[in-house]
């Protein structure tokens, strides 16, 4: 059997929020439950399960891939929720998107502070 990510746990501060968050702004199917998480399905059987906690924890980097259309799609509601944007990791390319391997990109926060990445081209794919 072929090793694959599963899923991953995404503390936040409310867990049904932050779920929400996510699938709205990716434009995924509603969290639903299971156990103490609320889970986000991705279309390639990947999940984030999010849990809520009142304990310190580590923002994290979660980084998507996308379609050209669903990258224009997201970017549209990143915008029209007023988010900050950045082209860049270290968030110092504030309002932009980048260009990397022939495709875009960009980041942006989500309300527990976790950095979140829409890419059209896996790095390392293009020239």
């Amino acid at each position: 059997m072929a090793v694959e990510l599963n899923h991953t746990i995404v503390h936040a501060r409310d867990a049904g929020a932050a779920a929400r968050f996510l699938a709205d702004i990716l434009g995924l199917s509603a969290p639903r439950r299971f156990g103490p998480f609320t889970v986000v399905d991705t279309a390639n059987g990947v999940s984030l399960d999010f849990l809520t906690t009142d304990e310190d924890f580590i923002v994290e980097h979660y980084a998507f891939l996308v379609s050209e259309a669903e990258f224009d799609e997201i970017l549209a509601r990143v915008q029209q929720r007023s988010l900050d944007y950045w082209a860049d990791p270290r968030l110092s390319r504030k309002g932009e998107i980048n260009r990397n391997d022939g495709g875009r990109g960009c980041y942006f926060k989500d309300p527990n502070g976790h950095v979140l990445e829409i890419i059209t081209r896996p790095y390392g794919s293009g020239a």
